[in-house]
């Protein structure tokens, strides 16, 4: 590429940083029931209205006593049994009661001796060991204490998040609406699996891999369709897509070339921001507005669709479900392969994870194809070369790992 060509392109960053400034803010809040709630972002700070446990109770089956008066190897009567959901009544001086994990704990009672450290006399039980005060014991409030705060305002909620607000009592949260995204590919060629091939045609994989990235977001995903490679009817459907949708998004057709048409139709009707990245793969990457709906124009490689879609992309629909925090998740590992000197471009290349703890590496897979969307399902994530960098074994990457971005 010749440098005055490499040196119009944008890089990542710049492109990532002018894409969160115009999807923050761009959503108003709504209450969803909690069992909704998950992968949406909070709006509101969240404070725990009860402690958790909410009273002292059992971490273990056992016998709770007072260990201030217990005497190891002296019978003790068992006075009540306290199973999980029922109060106890105090604990009688002088006895033990049968209790089992997270049944509350006896007034009177200061501990827990698990039945491994007990046998049974003539209807009595036998301490065997000795019992300290608060042994086995999970107090009120040591998970979480009323007042505190659980959760900020602009947290992703995560399934251990939906469990931490059901602990506390909340039935319901404030949120980020969801962002309504009209995608639609681009294309004479596509066509939908199931359906037989003819001579010229391939499968359209770019909408379901695509599609099935904005549903792991919780996105209200509008299917907009497969556009013919006319301008006429590349502009008729945006339009259509900008009265619907909060976000566009396409794949294919924001090349150079003669039949590639949404970043002209994007600049007949709209406003064209960003056109080509440095970026390898992804280079043709189209961002503008329509009618105050955002546009994302994706390469029509699949891979490279794959991978914008994850650098950009996910970030702003993020941003615009009010995220705090939509910056991709990066990891440091050591590289297990060699490569001269790269070009103008931030390379991602496709690698997988070899080894186990102290002498894991990265190793490149073979073919690095924009159009080899195998690659990508068998790598582990993206190792990151940035321009003019050549890279030897043992050196320390950046790495993008699919766990953690894809879902």
């Amino acid at each position: 590429m010749p440098e005055s060509a490499a040196s119009s392109l944008m890089p990542v960053e710049q492109a990532l940083t002018r894409l969160l400034d115009e999807a923050r803010p761009r959503l108003v809040s709504e209450t969803v029931a909690l069992a909704q709630a998950g992968g949406r972002v909070l709006f509101e700070e969240i404070v725990a209205a009860c402690d958790v446990p909410p009273w002292h109770n059992s971490a273990m089956d056992g016998y709770a006593v007072d260990s201030r008066s217990l005497r190891t190897d002296a019978p003790l009567v068992v006075s009540q049994r306290i199973p999980a959901g029922v109060a106890p009544e105090a604990l009688v001086p002088a006895t033990a009661a049968r209790i089992f994990t997270g049944a509350p704990m006896p007034e009177g009672a200061d501990a827990v001796v698990m039945q491994e450290n007990c046998r049974m006399q003539d209807g009595q039980v036998v301490v065997t060991s000795p019992v300290a005060s608060g042994e086995n014991v999970r107090r009120q409030g040591a998970d979480v204490a009323r007042g505190s705060t659980l959760l900020q305002a602009g947290h992703r909620l995560r399934p251990q998040d939906i469990g931490l607000l059901a602990a506390t009592g909340h039935a319901t949260v404030q949120v980020g609406r969801r962002p309504s995204v009209a995608l639609m590919t681009t294309g004479d060629e596509l066509v939908e699996p199931g359906q037989p091939l003819r001579p010229g045609q391939i499968y359209n994989s770019n909408f379901y891999t695509l599609a099935a990235l904005l549903r792991a977001l919780g996105i209200e995903l509008i299917d907009a369709g497969r556009v013919p490679d006319t301008l006429a009817e590349t502009e008729t459907a945006l339009r259509q897509a900008a009265q619907q949708a909060d976000c566009i998004i396409t794949s294919g057709g924001v090349s150079a070339g003669e039949e590639d048409h949404v970043r002209s139709a994007l600049q007949r009707c709209g406003e064209l921001a960003i056109w080509k990245l440095a970026l390898k793969p992804g280079k043709p990457f189209a961002f503008g507005k329509i009618d105050g709906s955002l546009l994302f124009g994706l390469p029509g490689n699949p891979v490279s669709a794959f991978v914008t879609f994850l650098l950009l992309v996910r970030p702003a629909l993020l941003a615009m479900m009010g995220a705090t925090d939509s910056s991709l998740p990066e990891r440091v590992e050591r590289s297990g392969f060699a490569l001269p000197v790269s070009g103008p471009r931030q390379v991602y290349l496709r690698v997988c994870l070899q080894g186990g703890a102290g002498d894991r590496e990265l190793q490149v897979l073979p073919d690095q194809s924009s159009g080899v969307l195998s690659s990508v399902s068998r790598a582990d994530g993206l190792a990151i070369i940035p321009p003019f960098t050549a890279v030897a074994p043992g050196d320390q990457l950046r790495f993008l790992s699919f766990s953690d971005i894809v879902y």
